[in-house]
């Protein structure tokens, strides 16, 4: 099982990013569980034609009650991928990393993996602060492999920096490493030599780019990812590659 977690500053396109590579596996015949990891709650909201999937933990909420089944909490999108939203706690009250950690051990409860067997599994994580519940994926054992997204930004860069070391603070414990860098151009000046600048600092790869694009915009409007909309076009193309890639390392290409 190739298991993925997708960091990076909020609103630098994780969402977009994730959703992509959540078609482009299912496109290639794998079976593939996609859970947003973000108070948002909006990671998979182009797999399902635009339309928000409730979160686990507005449904624990309005319930009172944890969920019996996985279907009371999940929908299947594009291509098969099944999407889980972990949300968060009402504004102002509580930890959001809490309610990542709640899903989790509730997801286990309802054994996912072993009812679902997926090929691959992705995390659309927040990073802003890897705080403990936002490092459960990397901390605890669900992911193998992280991906950063950034873009040239100096936040965003920030923000990709702080990610991997907390992956590095994990190192000694077999949990994940840092697979690479993706990078999603903004259009800043000298955004590929400053990114790259940063990944030979780091000792990481770029190992996947994503151009500014109309087309995403075009087909998120529609409430589809470009996989979906049109899987011939460059754009598409991007992410397939990057999707292959990770196959490989795994041995699944």
């Amino acid at each position: 099982m190739l298991k993925i977690a997708i960091y990076g500053k909020g609103g630098i396109g994780k969402s977009t990013i994730t959703g992509n590579l959540a078609a482009a596996f299912a496109s290639l015949g794998k079976r593939v569980i996609q859970i947003g990891c973000d108070p948002k709650a909006d990671s998979t909201i182009n797999l399902l034609g635009g339309e928000p999937l409730k979160p686990v933990m507005n449904y624990m909420r309005e319930m009172d009650e944890d969920p019996e089944t996985l279907e009371e909490i999940s929908k299947v999108g594009f291509g098969g991928v099944l999407c889980i939203e972990t949300g968060g706690p009402t504004p102002g009250l509580g930890c959001a990393g809490r309610g990542i950690i709640a899903t989790f051990h509730l997801l286990e409860d309802l054994e996912l993996f072993e009812t679902w067997k997926p090929d691959v599994v992705l995390y659309d994580v927040l990073g802003d602060v890897v705080c403990g519940g936002f490092a459960a994926p990397i901390r605890e054992g669900y992911a193998e492999k992280v991906l950063i997204v950034t873009s040239g930004e100096k936040m965003a860069l920030y923000a990709a920096n702080n990610i991997n070391s907390a992956v590095k603070n994990f190192e000694d414990r077999s949990y994940a490493k840092v697979f690479g860098i993706v990078l999603n151009h903004r259009n800043v000046e000298n955004e590929r030599e400053k990114v790259q600048a940063f990944a030979d600092n780091a000792g990481l790869k770029i190992v996947g780019e994503i151009p500014r694009s109309n087309d995403i915009i075009r087909f998120e409007d529609q409430g589809k990812t470009v996989i979906e909309g049109d899987p011939s076009l460059p754009i598409s193309q991007r992410f397939f590659d990057l999707a292959r890639l990770l196959l490989a390392s795994e041995g699944q290409a």
